[in-house]
């Protein structure tokens, strides 16, 4: 037993109404999480530098104990990157986005498809991706609470972000079809595969 037993859809906090239907689910990839979210390249480079200056002054005491606490430190972000893509699910259906979201504690966000403002697509390698939501108006949604599946640095106005998943293209433009079919979308933003690293969904009505 688990502790998603409870829900009666995967993903999702309840039963859908009779008139919402799934499109996509999926969830973060943990290798593409753990270099693009939490940045575990730039941490071997910090802890390696720190390690090699020391080794190269004869403080060989010093280089041990960096490379212990680096392999510790790095040890750890793996494995908080494949928690969280273990227990994360991204839902997207003809009304609202879910995310399933928290590693010790879980908890669902619901992001209502007409409160979507733009969303923007930045492509990992492999075909992964990250997916960069904007709400209308002035969210209510903490940072922390969103953390890692945030924008970076974005504290005043946290910007909802699905992390590292793959066939983010794909997901890009089934988000955009959705969309379009509750609000309406200037023509001139449709998604274009020679442009997927630009802007995936934009200008939506007010």
């Amino acid at each position: 037993m688990s502790e998603y037993d409870h829900e009666p859809i995967r993903g999702l906090p309840g039963e859908l109404p009779g008139d919402e239907h799934i499109i996509w689910q999926g969830a973060p990839d943990w290798k593409n999480m753990a270099m693009s979210a939490l940045h575990i390249r730039l941490a071997f480079v910090y802890f390696f530098v720190i390690a090699a200056t020391a080794a190269l002054r004869g403080d060989w005491g010093t280089a041990m104990a960096v490379t212990a606490f680096g392999a510790v430190t790095i040890g750890m972000l793996v494995l908080f990157a494949w928690g969280v893509a273990r227990t994360t699910v991204y839902t997207l259906t003809n009304k609202r986005f879910v995310l399933r979201i928290g590693v010790a504690l879980n908890k669902c966000i619901n992001l209502p498809l007409g409160e979507l403002e733009s969303a923007n697509l930045k492509q990992l390698a492999n075909g992964m991706g990250n997916i960069v939501l904007t709400l209308k108006g002035v969210p209510r949604l903490g940072y922390l609470m969103l953390w890692p599946h945030a924008r970076s640095l974005r504290f005043v106005r946290p910007q909802p972000m699905l992390r590292a998943i793959p066939e983010a293209q794909r997901i890009a433009a089934l988000l955009f079809k959705a969309t379009k079919e509750v609000q309406s979308i200037a023509p001139s933003q449709e998604i274009r595969p020679e442009r997927s690293n630009d802007i995936a969904l934009e200008g939506l009505a007010a």
